[in-house]
């Protein structure tokens, strides 16, 4: 949000950004008049910084920031982003109150803690919308869901069975929302998830459901076939590093399957199954054992 002149003097904070006019010329660039009657508080606009030339008399919308020493500087590298817009961004620093994304300006903008989704890292991409904070300064926010609801469209020319690729913008205990390449809003219920992707993740999911309001339920969850022949590797797995045994079983709690396999209990005796077919498993008295262990 550009800052605007009071009646007596204007103070400029960094993190915003502001017309101003250029008021004299220097060997490192320009001074750009900070409206306070002294012109020790004008700002540099530095060579380095500027986009296109510029005179005396000329106004230029800038970018403020602090320098290396603390001083308020001024660059023509705005945000590429309109306030209140939502795009995908560049997480390029981390800090404990929060973190800076990449809106394509001098310097990132600051995310406070409070709009994070989780513990973002450097280099991840996210979800984010730029706004103007309490105090005036430019900040980011990934609590974007009211914005991508407006911006999504109602699936079309979608089967179940087919594969959508897209971005996580939330995660909740009940699952993870993902806002597709169509635009399409999607819904991944917890237990169509082996382990919950992070906020920000590009994921491939498979629609399970077409929902009358034109969103969509899918999952990250092969299909039954392929989902089974994992499990039991998986399974096979687990015995082998413990000596070729287990006390689990097709009576073992699905709390208990739940919580060693990370499947349900139905996705577990279909393994089991398999395993016991093909010959590789043997069952007694509750306990599961590879054969010729």
């Amino acid at each position: 949000m550009d800052n605007t002149e009071n009646k007596d003097t204007v103070k400029y904070l960094p993190g915003t950004v502001a017309q101003l006019t250029v008021a004299r010329e220097s060997e490192f660039g320009v001074f750009l008049d900070a409206k306070t009657g002294d012109t020790n508080d004008d700002i540099l606009l530095h060579k380095t910084q500027q986009t296109a030339p510029v005179k005396v008399g000329d106004t230029v919308k800038v970018f403020l920031y602090l320098d290396p020493k603390r001083r308020l500087t001024a660059s023509m590298r705005v945000p590429k982003m309109r306030e209140g817009q939502v795009a995908r961004l560049k997480v390029i620093n981390t800090t404990k109150d929060g973190a800076f994304l990449d809106v394509g300006a001098e310097r990132g903008v600051f995310m406070p803690f409070a709009g994070m989704r989780g513990r973002l890292q450097v280099g991840e991409v996210v979800w984010a919308k730029l706004y103007t904070d309490k105090s005036g300064r430019l900040a980011v926010t990934m609590q974007v869901e009211d914005e991508l609801r407006r911006a999504s469209k109602k699936a079309e020319n979608v089967m179940i069975g087919d594969t959508l690729q897209g971005a996580v913008y939330n995660l909740t205990e009940s699952g993870a929302f993902m806002f597709s390449d169509e635009r399409y809003i999607v819904f991944i219920d917890r237990r169509e998830m082996a382990k919950p992707p992070r906020v920000g993740e590009t994921i491939t999911a498979r629609v399970t459901y077409i929902r009358e309001d034109g969103r969509l339920n899918a999952s990250l969850r092969p299909q039954k076939e392929k989902a089974m022949i994992a499990d039991a590797e998986n399974i096979l797995n687990f015995l082998k590093e413990r000596g070729g045994k287990m006390p689990y079983g097709d009576n073992t709690a699905p709390q208990i399957i739940k919580a060693k396999f990370q499947i349900s209990k139905a996705a577990f005796k279909r393994a089991l199954g398999h395993l016991l077919k093909d010959g590789l498993i043997e069952e007694q008295d509750g306990w599961t054992m590879l054969k010729n262990s």
